[in-house]
């Protein structure tokens, strides 16, 4: 044998460089050039992936499925670190429901040559699957079991495998931490069946706690909310607590149904949704329309790393391509299917490196029968009486069962039966406006695990204890609480040093339930949001009752979701809203033209427009009117006169204007359609300007610019803002009102609108000469109104309705009492009476916000515009008299042919010698 023969091997290993090392093998001879040629050739070899087939079968409606098993086999292709094997999926999407049909495809995938079989189908398809699963051993993986397997005879191996586990156990321990008594189980198929099995096989009727009351079967929402509608037209007032055992998207329609049901309660339903359905990505319109107490189960914690590296990477994925893809979120179904993948081809990876006891590596043509006449199995007889097995098929299921790794649902192990263990759900809570939370942890070896001082009802049995002196948090705000003056020579101590609304209310609550109290300021003068970095997951008021470092707080704590889950609130104290400041415009003081206000100066100048008009008609009418022309015996003869010359239409119409009348009347007919027209004209004005000259002579109007939310929405020269963060903002970012959301989009676009405290924004409210508005709680509003210095008001209504709420910790033995407590001082009226003492009796502005009942006189300054008309038209007679004089004298001078001082001297002696005063 010539190394010739080796070349070949050398150009398929390496090809570019054959001519090279045919060089070489010249040079080191045969002998060794051969064993050179085995080394490499072997390490090639050694390197090369084997690919193993593997069957797939989906049923119809799983497309994030099968896009998860898709990416799951992307990613086990692409990654080559230590990979020795890569799959080959033959994937089929069929109506599972025909048999005949399935029947062939498994048969197609065994006469493949496949290794393992994956499906995600219904119970109908399931027993067709594990029946030719066991028959001919081969591995089918499964991301749940729909219906109850069999269990395999003694000795014997169940070539099936499935990753969800069975998880009633959970389902029965959150029950009983809620302290439920009386269930309503309604279930979607015939999986929700069999866990209510599971649940009543586990009861001991002799001690059980709780009893399902109602079990019914539904296949729609709709059915689930025509059976509570009838259980709450029954007992409306009862709390229902309902096991819900459906689909995600059921499960959806259901609570959306439900909140907006105008005939159904929310704060007395409480669900638990026991499907896997909390991974899933919820809709939007479950917290938009109401609370409704929501309990599940999650089985991606997306606090793992490997969970959000893989999210991150999930939601970059075109939906286009990846159906199911390109979000946030993965269902609990579809992170199934991406760790039967992974778990498949770890099992197959460790049983190939596997080299003790003679076991060769696994290699494709290795796998079948030498007897076989295909590459595959065959799943007719062919002329024997026994069916042949796949050869491997029990170590490859056993190689699988072995697997320990950690996937997207948590830590992946099988006992030796081939189920689930060391496994743990997330317990899951979600009411109105908040996210999903998580309360507890629920794990086949420790049972139920809350998750600690956070979000945890535990009910106390404990009662008031006498004698005990509970702390009571407080924080300081004007006028909740202050610190209180002291008087000379006075030392105050303990509660005394505080005073204010709050301050007042403790001291009632404390007499009702008959405690002690002491008084005590929160440490970081916070109320309360939501901190990681601080224990219990709270800071503020609300930190510290969570961590239970005092016994209940009175402060102006807004009741919320989030703070409703870590404490327990009382009935509300003070409803409040968002309000609107504004500075309070400047009386203007009355002018001496103050009486042309009741018209505008538009009006004032059409009117004189239309004296002019009405003048100059009448003259032109009357010059072509012969009834208007008479006849006149004169010293000079006979003559034609006409009375409405220029100076009489003027005289005319202006007596007819001041209501007076004149000593002439127009005699044609257009002549007197004139006057009439001109009459009723004057009429009408006269009549409205008398009615509101009235008005604005005795009513100093003070004429806002805003006056309701529309009006700031509808204008940009007034801005308008809010704290920078807290509820307010939050109120106006997440608003699906449009006036809320245009307003929310406007102040978000200025950035410089948003204030860091009430105090700033107050500030700036005074300072901005009405071109800022702030929007605040209207508590804060209406006590600022009423300090110094008295330049800012409430205008319009509040935005939103919310309460303020006494907090104890979660179970407080004091919280009904306390709420017993509020419900009797709001009925009695004591609230009413603390707020208007710390609000209006205390007022720095009472004298100048009371409105004077008394009918106001008129002052000098209101009509002093007319007193200088008069002046001011007698001294214009005189003048014009003057003038007249002084005209007609210089005429009789040039008559007479004398000097005009005696011209005039002599006219005003025969003015004063006569009795009147000279006209011409």
């Amino acid at each position: 044998m010539n190394y010739g023969a080796c070349l070949p091997l050398f150009g398929t290993i390496i090809p570019k460089q054959s001519s090279v090392l045919l060089k070489v093998v010249e040079a080191i001879g045969f002998k060794m050039a051969w064993r050179f040629c085995l080394f490499l050739g072997c390490a090639v070899v050694q390197g090369a992936v084997d690919k193993y087939p593997i069957g797939v079968i989906f049923g119809q409606g799983t497309d994030d499925m099968q896009t998860a098993f898709r990416y799951a086999l992307y990613l086990h292709n692409q990654n080559e670190t230590g990979k020795r094997i890569e799959l080959q999926a033959y994937v089929d999407v069929i109506n599972t429901a025909d048999s005949f049909k399935l029947s062939r495809l498994i048969c197609n995938h065994l006469s493949r040559g496949i290794y393992a079989l994956i499906g995600a189908v219904g119970p109908e398809a399931f027993g067709i699957l594990h029946s030719y699963s066991n028959i001919f051993h081969i591995p089918f993986l499964t991301p749940w079991y729909p219906q109850k397997i069999p269990l395999s005879p003694l000795g014997s191996l169940d070539y099936s495998l499935a990753l969800r586990p069975d998880y009633y156990k959970a389902v029965m321990d959150v029950v009983h931490f809620y302290g439920w008594r009386r269930l309503i189980y309604i279930y979607e198929s015939h999986e929700g069946l069999l866990r209510l099995q599971d649940v009543y096989q586990s009861i001991n009727p002799l001690n059980s706690s709780f009893v399902l009351e109602i079990v019914r079967q539904a296949s729609t929402a709709e059915d689930v909310l025509n059976l509570l509608r009838t259980l709450e037209r029954k007992d409306r007032h009862s709390c229902k607590y309902i096991i819900l055992d459906c689909s995600a998207d059921m499960a959806q329609k259901v609570i959306i149904g439900h909140v907006k049901d105008v005939h159904l309660g929310r704060r007395n339903f409480h669900y638990l949704l026991t499907g896997l359905v909390m991974d899933e990505r919820w809709d939007h319109r479950v917290k938009e329309y109401g609370a409704i107490n929501i309990t599940g189960f999650r089985f991606v914690d997306i606090t793992k790393p490997n969970v959000r590296y893989f999210l991150q990477n999930w939601e970059r994925l075109d939906n286009l391509s990846w159906p199911g893809a390109g979000k946030s979120s993965i269902s609990t179904q579809a992170a199934l299917i991406f760790d039967v993948v992974s778990v498949l081809a770890e099992g197959l990876t460790k049983l190939v490196r596997k080299k003790n006891e003679g076991l060769r590596p696994l290699k494709r043509l290795d796998f079948y029968n030498i007897n076989s006449t295909s590459s595959g199995i065959e799943c007719t007889l062919n002329g024997r009486d026994y069916v042949v097995p796949f050869e491997y098929g029990e170590k490859i299921s056993k190689s699988v069962r072995k697997v320990d790794m950690e996937g997207l649902t948590g830590e992946i192990n099988f006992d030796d039966l081939g189920r689930r263990e060391n496994y743990t759900l997330d317990v899951i809570e979600m009411t109105v406006d908040s996210d999903v939370v998580k309360i507890a942890e629920w794990s086949d070896n420790g049972g139920l695990s809350i998750v600690p001082a956070k979000y945890t009802r535990v009910q106390s049995l404990d009662g008031v204890v006498s004698g005990r002196t509970y702390i009571v948090l407080i924080i300081l705000e004007e006028p909740y609480t202050m610190y209180r003056k002291a008087e000379p020579g006075e030392v105050l101590s303990g509660n005394d040093r505080f005073e204010g609304y709050c301050k007042d209310l403790a001291d009632l609550i404390a007499n009702k339930i008959g405690i002690k109290y002491e008084l005590r300021l929160v440490r970081d003068g916070k109320y309360g949001v939501e901190n990681p970095d601080v224990p219990g997951g709270f800071d503020g008021v609300i930190g510290e009752l969570v961590r239970k470092e005092a016994d209940f707080a009175v402060a102006p704590l807004t009741i919320s979701s989030s703070r409703e889950r870590a404490v327990d609130f009382t009935k509300p104290y003070m409803t409040l809203g968002i309000s609107i400041m504004i500075k309070k415009p400047i009386k203007k003081s009355p002018g001496a033209l103050s009486f042309m206000n009741p018209l505008s100066k538009e009006v004032w100048m059409c009117m004189v427009f239309a004296y002019l008009g009405v003048s100059i008609v009448l003259f032109l009418v009357s010059r072509f009117s012969p009834s208007e022309w008479q006849t006149s015996e004169t010293m000079h003869g006979t003559r034609l006169t006409n009375d409405f010359n220029v100076n009489n239409s003027l005289w005319f119409a202006l007596g007819a204007f001041m209501q007076q009348g004149c000593d002439i009347s127009p005699r044609s007919v257009s002549g007197r359609i004139v006057g009439a027209v001109w009459w009723f004209f004057t009429l009408i004005l006269i009549s409205s300007y008398t009615a509101n000259l009235a008005a604005f002579l005795t009513v100093e109007r003070m004429v806002t610019p805003i006056n309701s939310a529309d009006d700031l929405a509808r204008q940009t020269e007034v801005e308008y803002g809010t704290l920078m963060s807290g509820s307010t903002r939050d109120f106006f970012k997440f608003s699906k009102i449009p006036t809320y959301s245009k307003m929310w989009e406007f102040m978000s676009s200025r950035k410089h609108v948003f204030v860091k405290t009430y105090d700033e924004g107050i500030k700036r409210v005074r300072q901005s000469k009405g071109k800022y508005a702030l929007l605040i709680e209207s508590p804060k509003n209406d006590y600022v109104n009423e300090r110094q210095p008295c330049d800012t008001m409430k205008v319009g209504q509040n935005l939103d309705a919310k309460g303020l709420g006494v907090a104890t910790p979660l179970g407080s033995p004091l919280r009904e009492q306390i709420n017993l407590a509020v419900l009797d001082l709001k009925e009695s009226g004591d609230l009413q009476t603390l707020q208007n003492k710390w609000w209006y009796e205390r007022s720095e502005c009472s004298s100048s916000n009371k409105q004077d009942t008394s009918q106001n006189e008129l002052s000098l300054s209101n009509v002093a515009g007319i007193f200088y008309i008069l002046i001011g038209g007698l001294v214009l007679a005189m003048v014009v008299a003057l003038i007249e004089f002084i005209y007609k004298s210089r005429v009789e001078a040039k008559r007479k042919k004398m000097a005009l001082d005696d011209a005039m001297k002599v006219k005003l002696r025969k003015s004063i010698a006569s009795g009147y005063e000279p006209h011409g």
